[in-house]
């Protein structure tokens, strides 16, 4: 039977044998631990380091080299992926239906987030025209509806108010380059691939921003129900203030008519969503709040009631955005709508990806999403981005391929070149209902509810976001719920979660003894898993833990020989991804500080890149090879060991009290032997004490339980 601690080249430390029942030694099996060679070391971080910009370039050479021509025109021109393999007779129809859908829902909604935005109705049209033929070609979603949206359409109002009026001609020449910036800003991150750095803004902040920018929204198309105007606000107190003071202006005919369509809307849209044969009201809903507003202001002409006037008719002609001037005010709200695309656009088309069985990359989606908004701006279009009701409806509607967005294209080309002189009659409380219908949606007070009886923390970053938001403005309210967000972030890596673990009864498994209460741990011993990487910001915290553990420990499932104090910390740091210059010095100033008490500290499983880092550092030497293991049970046999040598040492005549024959020692011997050797292949349970097995492995395994 093989008997070393840590490795062949110790044999100095198998000398000293685990004492048995009947006071015979036996030797102890120990899985060897390989240690990293010096010429491995230097290969390795040559080769692994991520910031080597010569094995990035090299990367990306190569797989530039394995790309066929067929791969590297699919690179391009994603929609190649389903144009030579599309199905006419099967897809072509369904396509068709689904085109034609999100059509006639966009030409109304487009007209209704043009005026969010503070834009003639037109603009609205042209952001729904020329960026969808451009995202069908390079965009990777084949069910994503791009357009204007409210969200968005609220975020250049709330922008370009404070540099010009809606009615100058720079407020539309400030919306145009503001798509440009933000198509540019797609494209780098789509093409340097740093979308993962919006992974750091929670899903609660997006989801108290969205609810909040959806109260605003609803607010402030209030003027167009009520018949006068009111203070054009990204915060909630100057809109009530401005609504309850020009209550003695309010007017019945556009609240009315207004209030009758939202009522319609919204009947339409419950239906559509909760039953399958009325799928087809959810799609026409803006279409029938249109006709219905414009049939009533056709036959009754009511003089309170505003209509969206004359509006020119023929496609958008060429024109290059100007008025860079102003780009530098303009540059947060970019950041902030980019932002809006990547979070909720890519996550929805990634979400119908899945759905509909086909992969999606979410930097070429960033690219396709960039472009459509760049081309865009030279044909007078304010930003786009993907549509959450009208991307559901696509998919419901059966959409298979990127000719759907075409179609949907078509139908606005054709409404803009026929259909415009129909469209000056259309009351502005009928564009509003709309609005307000649509965002209505985006007020996720179940979310809060959810978060609420999940994560009390999160509950609270919602809150924080929302309430933010509403008060403060758009801009700020972002501003602190990410800071909000990135200080949990923070806290929760400088504060990781550290256990103290314990040997499931009948196995040699550890695990954490708060989740797990049946397990024990050892007299003198104290196992810890580090469940977080080890760097500059939580090295104090682990620090402080650890002498907390040496000092208060749970002595009601402790067993082995009865020691007064702790000799051994055994740190488990399989979890451990990383380990920084400031967690080495942090490792030696713990280990000179425990010399001093004489307490031992022991490594368990280090992965390969941790254990490098502690190599080349001196720590390895410091703490002695012999004391870095491959498991935390031959860690804890070890130290077991010695805590016994020391036991019988300070208990001469405990030790002097039993004195077996040779044979029953013998006997003793090769039952532990036989019952640790098969506990550790498997082959059986661990048999009575009778032989001389080890008594703590004679338990059955008894299940996990969770504390709260």
């Amino acid at each position: 039977m093989d008997s070393t601690y840590a490795s062949s080249s110790y044999p100095d430390l198998s000398s000293p044998a685990m004492p048995t029942a009947g006071g015979v030694s036996r030797p102890v099996k120990i899985i060897p631990l390989q240690h990293p060679t010096a010429g491995a070391a230097s290969s390795s971080s040559s080769s692994n380091s991520p910031a080597s910009p010569a094995a990035f370039f090299s990367g990306l050479a190569a797989k530039w080299k394995r790309l066929t021509f067929l791969q590297f025109v699919e690179g391009l021109f994603p929609c190649y992926r389903w144009i030579r393999t599309y199905r006419w007779r099967d897809d072509f129809q369904v396509d068709l239906v689904a085109g034609l859908t999100i059509g006639i829902m966009l030409v109304p909604q487009a007209m209704s987030y043009a005026k969010l935005a503070g834009l003639e109705p037109i603009y609205g049209l042209y952001t729904g025209f020329v960026p969808i033929f451009v995202y069908a070609i390079f965009g990777s979603s084949r069910q994503l509806a791009i357009g204007p949206v409210a969200l968005v359409s609220l975020l250049v109002s709330n922008v370009l108010r404070g540099i010009a009026g809606s009615s100058d001609e720079l407020y539309t020449e400030l919306a145009v380059v503001l798509a440009l910036m933000v198509g540019m800003l797609e494209c780098i991150m789509g093409l340097l691939r740093l979308g993962w750095l919006l992974r750091f803004i929670s899903h609660s902040v997006i989801s108290g921003f969205t609810t909040a920018s959806a109260v605003v929204i609803g607010l402030s198309q209030a003027k167009y129900f009520l018949g006068y105007n009111i203070t054009q606000s990204s915060k909630i107190v100057p809109l009530i203030q401005s609504i309850i003071a020009g209550a003695d202006q309010f007017s019945w005919p556009p609240f009315v008519m207004g209030s009758g369509i939202l009522a319609v809307l919204l009947i339409m849209k419950h239906l559509g969503k909760s039953r399958k044969q009325f799928r087809f009201l959810r799609a026409a809903g803006p279409l029938t709040g249109v006709v219905l507003g414009t049939t009533l202001a056709t036959i009754f002409h009511p003089s309170s009631i505003s209509l969206i006037g004359e509006i020119p008719q023929g496609l958008p002609s060429f024109s290059v955005p100007k008025n860079f001037g102003y780009a530098k005010s303009l540059i947060p709200t970019a950041f902030l709508i980019t932002g809006v695309a990547i979070l909720e656009s890519v996550g929805i088309a990634k979400a119908l990806a899945a759905k509909n069985g086909y992969e999606l990359d979410s930097s070429q989606e960033l690219v396709g999403l960039g472009l459509a908004n760049i081309f865009g701006s030279f044909f007078s279009s304010y930003p786009s981005t993907g549509s959450f009701s009208r991307s559901a409806v696509s998919n419901e509607s059966g959409a298979k391929t990127g000719l759907s967005g075409i179609i949907t294209g078509i139908v606005m080309g054709c409404a803009l070149l026929f259909l415009t002189p129909l469209f000056e009659f259309i009351p502005q409380c009928a564009l509003a209902a709309i609005v307000v219908s649509a965002v209505i949606g985006l007020v996720e007070y179940e979310e809060a509810i959810f978060l609420w009886r999940i994560d009390k923390k999160d509950f609270l970053l919602w809150i924080i976001t929302c309430t933010t938001t509403l008060f403060l403005g758009i801009e700020i309210g972002v501003l602190i719920g990410v800071g909000v967000s990135l200080a949990f972030v923070i806290h929760e890596s400088a504060n990781p979660h550290i256990a103290v673990l314990g040997r499931l009864p009948g196995t040699t498994v550890y695990r954490n003894v708060q989740q797990y209460p049946e397990a024990y741990t050892y007299h003198g011993i104290v196992v810890v898993r580090i469940d977080a990487p080890i760097y500059f910001a939580n090295t104090s915290y682990i620090k402080d833990r650890l002498r907390d553990y040496e000092v208060n420990v749970d002595k009601s499932l402790r067993r082995g020989p009865e020691v007064e104090r702790i000799y051994f910390v055994i740190l488990e740091m399989s979890p451990v991804t990383h380990i920084d210059s400031s967690a080495v010095q942090a490792l030696k100033d713990l280990h000179h500080e425990y010399k001093s008490r004489d307490i031992q500290i022991a490594i368990s499983n280090p992965n390969r890149e941790v254990l490098l880092t502690l190599s080349k550092a001196g720590v390895v030497e410091l703490i002695g090879k012999e004391w870095c293991f491959v498991r935390v049970h031959d860690a804890v046999q070890v130290c077991l060991q010695q805590v016994q040598s020391l036991h019988r040492t300070s208990s001469p005549a405990a030790a002097e009290s039993t004195n077996p024959s040779l044979f029953e020692r013998l006997l003793n011997q090769r039952g532990e032997d036989l019952s640790v050797a098969e506990l550790e292949s498997g082959q059986r349970k661990p048999t009575g004490s009778r032989n001389g097995g080890d008594p703590n492995l004679e338990e059955p395994l008894l299940s996990h339980k969770f504390t709260p």
